[in-house]
């Protein structure tokens, strides 16, 4: 939602970089942010588009990013963590959007997350960062089924899905400076 500008409708906020971007005119602009808004699954397109970001759910507003993301025809869009602070449902509706998209429109995504599932779910390749720095980098399915580094280990050791709580990620020289 911080990614929506508050003193904007969504609507403007989606016609001007097309207006720009693509050197269209302002009514194109808005006939493709209508169809772009119902492509991203939006019932009520123009009711959409007329409304300020505060009017709209968590869901809405991340389905109005993706709308935005695609509005000016890149090869890559980088999606950082798109599907945080969303209930599961819309989590759901929000990767299969992208998977889609991803599909129809030929683009490459780059997923920044620190979620093992959509990994699986929707990536190809996977690079796992630790303090900013590439520590295992390979094919999903690989990494996620014979992980080589011990931090990678450790990631996916945390994950709750059918166990009990695990202790804090933190290296040994994190711990030392933390005490």
């Amino acid at each position: 939602m911080s990614n929506l500008d508050p003193a904007f409708t969504i609507g403007y906020q989606l016609v001007t970089p097309m207006m720009r971007v693509l050197g269209i005119s302002k009514e194109e602009a808005r006939t493709r942010a209508l169809k772009l808004l119902t492509d991203v699954g939006i019932v009520n397109p123009k009711r959409t588009f007329d409304a300020y970001p505060h009017e709209v759910s968590g869901g809405m507003a991340q389905r109005v990013l993706i709308a935005g993301a695609i509005s000016c025809e890149p090869d890559l869009v980088i999606a950082d963590e798109p599907t945080t602070a969303l209930d599961v449902t819309v989590q759901a509706d929000v990767l299969d959007l992208i998977r889609d998209l991803q599909k129809r429109l030929n683009i490459g995504v780059i997923l920044v997350t620190h979620n093992f599932g959509v990994v699986a779910d929707l990536c190809d390749r996977v690079v796992v960062m630790q303090n900013g720095r590439l520590v295992e980098e390979g094919p999903v399915r690989g990494i996620l089924r014979n992980p080589q580094e011990t931090y990678t280990r450790t990631l996916l050791g945390s994950m709750l899905e059918g166990r009990a709580p695990m202790t804090m990620l933190v290296s040994s020289t994190s711990q030392g400076a933390a005490s």
